[in-house]
């Protein structure tokens, strides 16, 4: 069912939460976009100004390292002020009244946890780009002490200080695995729910995008909102196309 209207959409989805025993939401970048953080492949978004660093090149190449260092800290005005939006604030809402035990992304922002949903509850498909990692000691390393070395070097990225290894946003580039731990995860609670919410996801990324199908073919009833179309419409229960943070609104407890 595709909704009318707003207003139809908004009191199915709350007849479908209602009746849910457990709520799972899974989110792409339509759900930051009203926080000031662009998405990556719509028109005008960040992939179609500049391609993307293959994870091959950030190792090959010292360069392609530092070029993708020099971007991080450019996104950083976006991405450093960004507050959690209505969407976030919804499904925080629903994690504390109980209906939400966790929440799967696709988004790198942090806001799911910024917005009061524990670490440990936002499963996380592509990483995180508000910190760094040494890709071989996996040490933790916070972006202003990358920063600060990088500005020091006159925009070298720096090497992790306790084994030499490469150090990276902890985020996933294209042409690197998947996180197995969170992808496991992501699988068994899709197969738990019974109501699967995919917002502001393009669904068009593998294989996180055949997580819905998952939870669907589990039993699950599927709901879609997003303001495009997506392969996956034509087995959900609800499509909504109507702006997020609006649909999402309602659900936030005060």
């Amino acid at each position: 069912m595709i909704a009318p209207d707003m207003e139809t959409a908004i009191a199915r989805l709350r007849e479908l939460i209602g009746q849910a025993r457990v709520v799972l939401p899974f989110t792409g970048a339509g759900i930051s976009t009203e926080c000031g953080i662009p998405d990556f492949r719509s028109p005008g978004g960040i992939w179609t100004k500049m391609r993307p660093i293959e994870f091959d090149d950030f190792l090959a190449s010292r360069e392609m390292r530092d070029e993708s260092w020099r971007r991080r800290f450019v996104m950083e005005e976006q991405f450093g002020k960004a507050k959690p939006g209505r969407g976030h604030l919804a499904l925080t809402s629903l994690y504390r009244a109980g209906k939400v035990q966790a929440v799967i992304t696709q988004n790198i922002d942090n806001l799911h946890q910024a917005s009061g949903i524990a670490p440990a509850d936002v499963v996380e498909l592509h990483g995180n780009t508000t910190y760094a990692t040494c890709l071989d000691c996996a040490k933790r390393y916070e972006l202003l002490w990358v920063k600060e070395r990088f500005s020091a070097s006159g925009g070298r990225s720096p090497d992790c200080p306790d084994c030499g290894g490469y150090i990276k946003t902890a985020t996933i580039s294209f042409g690197q695995s998947m996180p197995e731990t969170a992808m496991r995860y992501a699988q068994d609670l899709a197969e738990a729910c019974d109501l699967f919410v995919a917002i502001g996801s393009s669904l068009v990324v593998w294989p996180a995008a055949g997580i819905p199908l998952l939870a669907k073919r589990n039993g699950a009833r599927l709901v879609i909102i997003n303001r495009d179309e997506t392969d996956c419409d034509d087995v959900a229960d609800l499509v909504v196309r109507n702006d997020i943070g609006a649909v999402l609104a309602p659900f936030i407890s005060h």
